[in-house]
Parts: C-alpha cells; structure tokens; sequence
C-alpha cells in the first residue's frame, strides 16, 4: 500500500503539472457559484433523472468534477448559506443556526475576504438568508453588494430577477484584469409553484419515478413536474452565465460551482436528516486547472466549499474554519473514493420555522457513511413537521409548518387513513434514535435502531459523531442547547422575541 508521504508527493506533482500548463492564465480565477434553492440529488438529466433537463449543470459536470455525495451543514435556507460562507458548522453560528436569523459580523465570510484581496464581489437573486443581516452588525448581506435591478416576466411563483442580465451589469463594473466572485442565487425551485407548468411545457407525467415516501398519485407527480419546470429556470440562466463567460474569454479562469442551500420542498424532505433533504447536487469546473469528466464519491459538507474558494484564490484560510478544502480532490485526476478520510459527514437542524408553541425547534443531529444513516432527535416529544394545529403565537402557517404547502402536503393530509405509513413517515412523530442500513433500505424508511443485529454500529456512530459535535463546539451536545429555541425570529410581521431596537429595522 502506497503510505502517506509518497501519495503526498504524488498529489504535489500532480498539481503542479496542473498549474505549470495553466502559467499563462491569471494567478487568481474568477469564481461564480450557483446555488439554488430547495434542490435535491439527484434531479439532474446527467445523474438520470428522466424530464427534466439542466444542460448547464451537465456541461460543469462533464468538464469538470461531479460530487455524487455533497450534504448541506443544515437542510434549512438561513443555517446552509451561513454555514456555506463562513465555512463552518451553522451549531458555531449562533443565532444563524436557526432560520429567519442572522449572521453576527464576528464570524468572517468569505466574500468579504476575497473583496479584501482585490476580488470585485457580488450577488444577485437570493444571497445570504431569510433573515435580517443588520441585526448582526452588517452593512450588507453577506454574500456581498446586490445586483438586483434587472427585472422579466416570469410564469406566476418564479421570481421576476433577471439573474443572468444582472450578472452581465456587475461584470461591466469590474476594471481590466481585476478577477470577480459572483454568488448567483436563484429563488427556484423554493415554492409556490404554478400548478401544471410542467404539463404545459410538454412533461410527461408516466415519466416519474416518485419516492416511496409518498403515495404515487397524480397530483404528486403534477407536483414533481412543476418542481423540475423550477430547476429548469435556475439553469436556464447558468447557462445564459457560461455563455456570456465564454464570449469575453473569461471561462476558462472562472471556477465554477453549481449546488444548493438543501433539499426539495416535499413532506420528509427540506427541513429533514435524510438525503432528499441534505444530499446537494455539486459540480465545480475549472478550465483546463483540474482533470475533467470525473465522478467523486467523497464525502463533502457545503461547509467545505469556503476553504476551497479561499485556497484556489491563493488566500490563507482562517484557522476557524471547520471545513476541509477540496482542491486535492479537484487536482487528483481521481474518480471514485478518492480520500479515504472522506468518509462521512455531519449534518443538523435547529429551528426552521415558527410552528411550534413559543418557537421551539426540532433539533436533530445526523452522521451519514456509505452503509449508514444515524440521527438523533433530541426532543422526541414535539412535532418534527410542527405543531397539527394553531395556537396563540402561532405564525400564520397551515399545519405542520416545517412543511411547505403543496399539492403533495394536503393530499397526503387528506387522504391520510389511505396511506398511514407514508404519512406517519411525513408527519408524524419520532423516536429518539434513528439508524438506517442503506444497502437494505437507500429510501431510509426502515429505522433498524432498535434491531439488537445493529447495536454495535449504531454504538460505534453515536460515539463518533458525538466525538466531533463536543470537538466543533456545538452546544447541543454540551448542555447549552435550548438557547436556539429562544433567539430572536426576524420574520417580518412575526416579531417573536425580537427586541424593540430591532423592529424598526423590520419595518
């Protein structure tokens, strides 16, 4: 076996064949990441999803590295794009752990790093968020200044920026020679949707394959269809981005990321532990800098692009950090398993949304190998999908608010007695541990955690995971974990807990 210091060198040399045949290219890339939001592995034509069709996304992929295993810190909007920027666990983060938060200025991002640096940065769509950034001391969100002007008509629940215009508007600010980072955030495909959109496009519903989380009826599949129209959008404008790249000759110095905050807006999916909610689709592409047409299986946290992103640009990494930089995967010309350290990740949620009584959250806490799927669910007694029914304070959602409302969610909830165990799946409640064998059960709907054939690893994960929560600082594990459920809720008309020097922000 090849030990250590030799794989070293090996890694070494081959980066620098890389960077020697790059000479004559600017020492700092560009850097444009896409990220969408509410977006599941693997709902991509190249990964075989049949209609839907993300030519963007298939060409970073095919030129570049695909990343079948890339999980998000938190399957939650605010938490995952905190997490993403500051390269750390959303535990770290305090308030940003939850949604509608914000990000405390003391915790560096990575945009304003590179700004520092002498990269012009920017963002257009949905940057950094829900939340209310001022409350933690910023002058602006922390993806950078917006380039929000640029407005089309879009089909009813798509959002009106013209991502792909404004992205040309902040390339004309940038001097000659100066390099750029530019976060594209699509609202798509976050919910509403119009109903039958993907029908009008020519979808054919026969052609889902529906999880078997949820009952296979037409409406889902309708669902599903305008959930794919969705994904279409967001990179229908990548692809107006790469093209108008390769027309000013900037493509092949632009390091390209396409991903996801987390998963797809369906019962047990976002705001949930199991892949539909975490596993992101990721594929970077950097010119001819890193070996194309490959396939990683490495485990990757969202958490670790920011690291990347600062090593690619030559930038120190602040020691803070948690995640791992992945240029070694880029450079290795591997395909497959290619780091044997990467063999699990860490994922978690706190609060999503206000939808229990006085706010409480659901806090979970996850471990994901290759075999296995191991949660703990720390308050078993509440509701993971929310409260059935109102209350007081209650924010004004329908039921099981953790859940977007859809066509899948209501006919689920009305024909629940036809179906109980996909809807207990969905809605009900949980027990305090769960393991899933995903050799036996890749769908993750048969919790073995109380099978006495999976004591040992179940032991053996808890023990690992619970090993790296206490040396990453999470209070959830160290006794201090019932704060999140008391931070502030910056949603607009809510006001629960928000300080009164806040609300005028809110205004």
């Amino acid at each position: 076996m090849i030990n250590q210091t030799t794989a070293r060198i090996r890694l070494c040399l081959v980066a620098c064949t890389i960077l020697i045949s790059c000479s004559q290219e600017p020492s700092q890339p560009n850097i444009l990441l896409a990220i969408a939001d509410d977006w599941s592995w693997p709902h991509t034509s190249s990964a075989g999803t049949k209609e839907i069709s993300t030519p963007a996304f298939d060409r970073i992929a095919s030129e570049g590295v695909l990343f079948t295993h890339a999980y998000c810190s938190s399957p939650s909007c605010t938490p995952s794009r905190g997490a993403l920027l500051t390269g750390q666990y959303h535990w770290r983060l305090e308030n940003n752990a939850n949604l509608w938060s914000t990000l405390p200025q003391k915790f560096p991002v990575y945009p304003d790093i590179l700004e520092e640096s002498g990269y012009l940065i920017g963002y257009t769509g949905k940057g950094w968020g829900p939340g209310l950034y001022e409350a933690g001391g910023r002058e602006r969100n922390p993806a950078g200044p917006g380039y929000l002007e640029m407005k089309i008509e879009t089909p009813d629940g798509i959002n009106q920026t013209d991502y792909s215009a404004n992205f040309k508007s902040f390339l004309e600010k940038r001097e000659e020679g100066q390099p750029f980072f530019f976060w594209y955030g699509g609202f798509e495909p976050h919910r509403v949707y119009q109903y039958g959109l993907g029908l009008e496009q020519g979808k054919d519903p026969a052609n889902i394959t529906v999880p078997g989380i949820f009952p296979d009826h037409d409406s889902v599949r309708i669902d599903m269809l305008d959930y794919f129209a969705e994904v279409e959008w967001f990179d229908h404008h990548l692809l107006k981005m790469i093209d108008l790249l390769e027309e000013i000759g900037d493509l092949d110095n632009t390091l390209i990321i396409v991903t996801s905050d987390n998963g797809m807006p369906f019962p047990r999916c976002k705001s949930n532990l199991y892949d539909l909610g975490t596993n992101m689709p990721l594929a970077i592409r950097w010119g001819n800098r890193i070996p194309a047409d490959r396939v990683v299986e490495d485990f990757i946290s969202l958490t670790d692009l920011a690291p990347t992103i600062l090593e690619a640009a030559g930038i120190t990494v602040p020691q803070e950090m948690t995640g791992k930089s992945m240029i070694d995967l880029l450079f290795s010309g591997k395909s497959g398993w290619v780091d044997e350290s990467r063999d699990h990740v860490l994922t978690g949620k706190e609060r999503h949304a206000w939808v229990r009584q006085g706010g409480l959250g659901y806090p979970m806490r996850a471990i994901r190998t290759k075999d296995f799927l191991y949660i703990i669910n720390f308050k078993p007694e509440r509701w993971p999908a929310g409260d059935p029914g109102g209350f007081e304070d209650f924010d004004p959602r329908t039921p099981f608010g953790d859940i977007d409302h859809s066509p899948t969610k209501q006919y689920m909830m009305d024909h629940q007695n036809d179906f109980p165990e996909r809807y207990d799946l969905g809605f009900g409640k949980r027990p305090g541990e769960e393991l899933y064998d995903l050799k036996k059960d890749p769908s993750q709907v048969h919790n073995v955690a109380l099978n006495p054939d999976y004591q040992k690893i179940k032991n053996e994960l808890h023990k690992r995971m619970m090993y790296e929560l206490e040396k990453t600082g999470d209070p959830r594990v160290l006794g201090k974990g019932d704060q999140f459920d008391t931070m502030p809720y910056f949603k607009k008309g809510s006001f629960h807990l928000v300080p009164d020097s806040i609300l005028l922000l809110l205004e």
